[in-house]
């Protein structure tokens, strides 16, 4: 079976809040991402900053553990054969040729390189589409587009090179 380490995991869960501290911040984009979003720093005092940082952890482990198959090329292996007898079972053809696979190609396409060019190519593909399609129906500029994209495409090429690197 494919092992998880689930320290990697979490720890990839952590790089969205990090990559948001610098990316909106003041000396990057805060101001043009608040005329943008038609944000003031007012309305943005008066969120619940520690409800706001546990919801975006408890988000971010979702997107770590759905960026998992993404970028972890020998997951598609386990999807196909999830429902065959024995599986969990190292004894049984299943699990034999599980074992096989894993010791033959469990470690192809297993870098930081290769996670973050499926990372980025995930953002380019799912968040930019999600950006765009809500900031049409919003009125949002190019410019608010432009800018949660650029984020997520460095968010998620990081998330998506610790993923395939170590977990």
């Amino acid at each position: 079976m494919q092992k998880i380490n689930f320290l990697y995991v979490a720890l990839a869960s952590l790089i969205p809040i990090a990559v948001g501290f610098v990316w909106y911040s003041k000396p990057l984009f805060a101001d043009a991402w608040m005329r943008a979003a038609e944000v003031s720093e007012e309305k943005l005092k008066s969120g619940n900053m520690a409800l706001i940082l546990i919801l975006t952890l408890v988000l971010s482990l979702m997107l770590s553990v759905s960026l998992m198959p993404i970028v972890i090329h020998q997951f598609g292996v386990f999807g196909v054969l999830a429902n065959e007898t024995g599986i969990d079972d190292p004894n049984s053809e299943a699990g034999k040729f599980i074992a096989g696979f894993m010791e033959k190609y469990g470690s192809n396409f297993r870098t930081f390189k290769h996670g973050s060019f499926h990372g980025v190519i995930a953002s380019l593909f799912f968040a930019l589409p999600l950006i765009g399609i809500n900031a049409m129906f919003e009125r949002r500029s190019f410019k608010y587009v432009a800018i949660h994209t650029g984020y997520w495409l460095i968010t998620l090429g990081l998330m998506g090179g610790v993923i395939c690197a170590f977990v």
